[in-house]
């Protein structure tokens, strides 16, 4: 049986990111053996000529248009506009990215203004989630990211986040050009 040929089928019709372990019920192996095969699909894709790439999101996999093409599928689709991100919504994904799992009130003591909005449109976009309360009074909620968070800024996971040097020098990078 082609195995990989079920899975790309598979992610192909699904369109949305589908864990391995998923994948590994419908094809009937050990979620050990499909995420094997799903690791060698991915350096079969990146090796080819292909227009799609299968790129990893923490548990999830997903088919991707090769960022060489964007420009080309750009003239195709049209972007919607409404989907930007606000700076003030950037800030707090970026605090909740780092500082995770943190509650709303520690992202206002970090932010000094008040953040409930820009929490509510992060949770409307799937880019950040509720993981669990705070054992104190009241019982906060706890944020993090999601998997969508990390298939939208094409991370592999957590751990490949800009570190804090890298930032700093894009800061300075970007206030130099600005001069």
């Amino acid at each position: 049986m082609n195995y990989k040929s079920i899975i790309e089928s598979l992610l192909y019709i699904w369109g949305e990111p589908l864990s391995y372990k998923e994948i590994a019920k419908i094809i009937e192996k050990t979620p050990g053996e499909t995420k094997k095969i799903l690791k060698e699909m991915v350096s079969d894709c990146n090796s080819s000529d292909r227009g799609v790439e299968l790129k990893q999101y923490g548990d999830n996999f997903q088919y991707v248009t090769k960022e060489c093409n964007l420009e080309f599928v750009k003239k195709l689709v049209n972007k919607n506009d409404n989907k930007n991100i606000t700076n003030s919504s950037m800030e707090v994904l970026s605090i909740i990215a780092y500082k995770q799992p943190i509650t709303r009130v520690e992202i206002e003591e970090i932010r000094g203004v008040r953040s409930q909005g820009p929490i509510d449109t992060l949770l409307s976009r799937d880019l950040i989630m509720e993981v669990g309360r705070l054992e104190q009074i009241g019982r906060p909620i706890l944020y993090g990211t999601t998997d969508e968070f990390l298939r939208v800024f094409d991370l592999v996971d957590l751990k490949h986040l800009p570190q804090k040097n890298e930032v700093e020098q894009l800061f300075l990078e970007v206030n130099k050009s600005e001069d």
